[in-house]
């Protein structure tokens, strides 16, 4: 008996490992999924078919200058972070009825590797360039 608890602890703590390693980001991975699946729509500072995403972190949906935004998403008391980008990129209009964004992810974990790479490409460090989005792996 003491064997089969042993062993159904083990395949616990086992299972909760590898869900953590799977939880974990890849912002490098990020931008290759930021390549290919946003910027046919988005760059990180330039306003296109979407808004810029420069210093999205911490700002208010719908407040991006020079950009016209749904009533639904303008009127809006989301302010973004990693919790409610994670909800957006899932369903957008799940989260937000009546926005424009069509494009659903529906893997998590590329959620959250799309997450870190926009965390850290959106930060307000002055030093960064659109160039970066497509030169470098990741810019600090």
């Amino acid at each position: 008996m003491a064997f089969y608890l042993r062993a159904a602890f083990g395949l616990v703590l086992l299972t909760g490992i590898a869900g953590i390693a799977q939880a974990e980001s890849d912002a490098i991975r990020g931008q290759s999924l930021y390549q290919s699946m946003c910027m046919a729509c988005h760059s990180i500072d330039h306003n296109g078919v979407g808004p810029a995403h420069k210093n999205l972190f911490g700002r208010k949906a719908g407040s991006q200058p020079d950009y016209i935004y749904s009533p639904a998403l303008a009127s809006s008391d989301i302010t973004w972070n990693a919790a409610n980008l994670d909800s957006w990129l899932r369903n957008p209009e799940e989260f937000i009825p009546g926005q424009k964004m069509w494009i659903e992810v529906s893997s998590a974990q590329d959620r959250a590797d799309l997450i870190a790479y926009l965390k850290n490409v959106t930060s307000s460090s002055p030093a960064k360039s659109e160039d970066a989005q497509t030169t470098s792996p990741l810019y600090h």
